[in-house]
């Protein structure tokens, strides 16, 4: 069973106006930073629900 990369490292690999591109070292994805940070906001939210849920 695969199991989803949560891109624990990162590093710029373009830039483009106001819009940075990221790689994850680990699995080669290539995203915008902000939808980077959006993974991370929804990672928190159902951590906090799993906890809630406990």
């Amino acid at each position: 069973m695969d199991t989803a990369c949560k891109h624990p490292k990162v590093r710029v690999v373009a830039r483009e106006e106001d819009v940075e591109y990221v790689e994850c070292l680990d699995c080669g994805q290539v995203f915008d930073s902000n939808e980077f940070r959006d993974m991370e906001i929804e990672e928190e939210v159902a951590q906090e629900t799993e906890e809630d849920i406990k």
